[in-house]
């Protein structure tokens, strides 16, 4: 269940609703040609977009919004620890407007974020984390700027090509 919505001035931070995956599809696919130069398949970003917000299991979207306009996004999902006996929370799919960044809305969101997780008690959430492209200091600045620390991890993968 979502938590209540968080407001900064005109600035708001709410749960993203059903309606709102247009703007979630255009905002990830922006994210990746931005972050990572690879252009994404807008139909199957849409599919897995309206799947998370389907499903909250998977994970759930907030989004900020001034005057009604989304102007930024986070998504997170989960990742049970063992070693600890709680959740980590994954920060993913985090993107903000070019002309609405440096005005504290990723602050905004990654607060909200950690509100909520800091109240949960079912199952226990026992920190959160994010993985960013190589290189992207900028991104590291910001994230650093918000307390997260390099956690000595590298990520490897193994996703085949669908085509």
């Amino acid at each position: 269940m979502p938590g209540p919505a968080a407001s900064d001035n005109d600035l708001t931070i709410r749960a993203a609703h059903p309606d709102d995956w247009p703007t979630l599809v255009d905002f990830n696919c922006r994210l990746a040609e931005e972050s990572e130069g690879q252009i994404l398949d807008r139909e199957t970003v849409a599919v897995g977009v309206k799947a998370l917000l389907a499903d909250a299991h998977k994970g759930r979207y907030f989004v900020a919004c001034r005057s009604d306009r989304i102007i930024g996004q986070l998504m997170h999902t989960r990742e049970w620890s063992d070693w600890r006996n709680g959740d980590i929370w994954w920060l993913q799919s985090v993107y903000v407007r070019p002309e609405e960044r440096g005005r504290g809305v990723l602050r905004a969101l990654y607060n909200h974020l950690q509100q909520l997780a800091e109240a949960a008690t079912d199952p226990r959430v026992v920190g959160l984390r994010l993985y960013m492209e190589q290189g992207n200091d900028l991104a590291r600045t910001v994230y650093t700027q918000l307390g997260l620390r390099p956690a000595g991890y590298e990520v490897l993968e193994r996703i085949p090509s669908r085509s």
